[in-house]
């Protein structure tokens, strides 16, 4: 392989969206006086997230980026629980997903990666957020791509076809890194190189995730240290 630049997925895979998430819920209760099951309102909020792209995919809405659909979900949630808030109070926690933290091996296999390849973000996630999440998260990206760049949610091929476009690499000198097979086998299909992160703990101990099998992808990493080894960062 002839690997120039690697792309990242990064919810679940750099980040530790459940539990960042469940923290900040927990805490908007505790200012709120509100209690509710915050691990099920965090799951319940980001399972509203494919369904949302789906509708801009279709053309039910034009595009809309993912804060604004985040937000709309929220907002849905936060009435069906019966929990009022104002509209400065829902933006607020609406950016918990820009202060997500980073799972530990993260920032570390990232700077080594970066040493031998161009690395980017290749994300669902909205600019602003992807760029406020790396800058206090210390995610040390050389630059930071999206779906809103191409106007088109992964797993469109436009998203990846865009990244390799934009990075000015051949589609098969790009390769992306997640921990979700469904975005790897869309990424194959647009000619990517791709590599699978295991992140057992994306869903929370109670939902076992499993490996996919050898040899569908290019590479199979435990975590980014272990990727960084194996590409020979």
């Amino acid at each position: 392989m002839m690997i120039k630049a690697l792309a990242f997925d990064v919810f679940g895979t750099v980040v530790d969206w459940r539990s960042s998430v469940i923290t900040q819920l927990e805490s908007f209760g505790r200012a709120h006086d509100v209690q509710a099951d915050w691990a099920q309102f965090a799951d319940d909020w980001r399972a509203g997230y494919v369904p949302a792209m789906d509708r801009v995919r279709r053309g039910e809405l034009p595009w809309t980026r993912l804060d604004d659909l985040h937000r709309a979900r929220l907002v849905e949630l936060l009435d069906a629980a019966g929990i009022t808030a104002g509209d400065a109070e829902i933006d607020d926690l609406n950016f918990a997903w820009h202060r997500l933290d980073p799972w530990p091996d993260s920032v570390a296999g990232l700077m080594r990666l970066k040493q031998r390849y161009t690395i980017t973000t290749l994300s669902n996630g909205n600019v602003s957020l992807l760029t406020n999440m790396a800058k206090r998260a210390g995610l040390p990206w050389d630059c930071v791509l999206s779906a809103e760049i191409f106007r088109h949610y992964k797993p469109d091929r436009e998203a990846y076809l865009g990244c390799a476009q934009i990075l000015d690499v051949a589609p098969d000198e790009l390769m992306l890194a997640a921990a979700h097979p469904a975005d790897l086998r869309a990424a194959r299909d647009a000619g990517l190189r791709t590599a699978f992160v295991f992140r057992p703990g994306e869903h929370g101990s109670a939902r076992t995730l499993r490996k996919p099998p050898d040899g569908e992808f290019d590479v199979m990493a435990e975590d980014f240290l272990d990727l960084a080894d194996k590409l020979g960062a």
